[in-house]
């Protein structure tokens, strides 16, 4: 039992008062509890930026095998060219290349394996029905570990006409010239 905490009334009186008894179920975060793991990037695909215009996004898990994992935390994952598609209810991921382990043996795994994704069935088929959709399509964007388990953030995304792309560049670099201007004028007038 936690000890009493004594307080006096306004008589001059002791009145004992009992702190708050604490959660048993686990809702309070103790003192000694770790805190949460940082995600850690292993790779961004950069180029879908330049040539989709992302709609949406939604984060996947992904079904490995062997020495796949090693190489992927050591940066040995290229995600360029890859997309991803919706077949018999499930999601694969194609053209993602994990190079081979390089302390692996004779059974490690095949660079360019079709990979599944692990997404929930309604998720599966809200992907399946815009998918469907004239001009969108499936593409990873990064890839990071959270708690340990291998992600992959996929988007539904639509491909750029080259005047978007062009607008697009034209948007970043007066942006940039405008952050260098302001950073400019607050250096020089100190």
């Amino acid at each position: 039992m936690p000890p009493s905490v004594i307080s006096w009334a306004a008589e001059g009186e002791p009145v004992a008062k009992k702190h708050a008894p604490t959660p048993t179920n686990g809702t309070a975060k103790s003192a000694s509890a770790p805190a949460e793991r940082p995600v850690k990037h292993f790779a961004s695909n950069r180029k879908a930026f330049h040539e989709y215009e992302v709609l949406e996004s939604i984060e996947a898990g992904i079904a490995l095998t062997g020495t796949e994992i090693k190489s992927i935390r050591a940066g040995k994952v290229n995600l360029r060219e890859s997309y991803a598609r919706v077949q018999n209810g499930e999601v694969l991921l194609y053209n993602m290349h994990v190079s081979p382990y390089d302390q692996g043996n004779i059974w490690n795994h095949d660079p360019m394996r079709t990979r599944k994704l692990l997404l929930h069935r309604g998720e599966i088929g809200r992907l399946a029905e815009k998918s469907q959709a004239q001009g969108l399509t499936l593409v990873p964007l990064r890839m990071y570990a959270r708690k340990g388990h291998a992600k992959i953030e996929l988007a539904v995304a639509r491909g750029k006409k080259q005047y978007d792309k062009r607008a697009s560049i034209a948007d970043r670099d007066s942006k940039r010239e405008l952050d260098r201007v302001v950073k400019e004028a607050y250096a020089g007038g100190r």
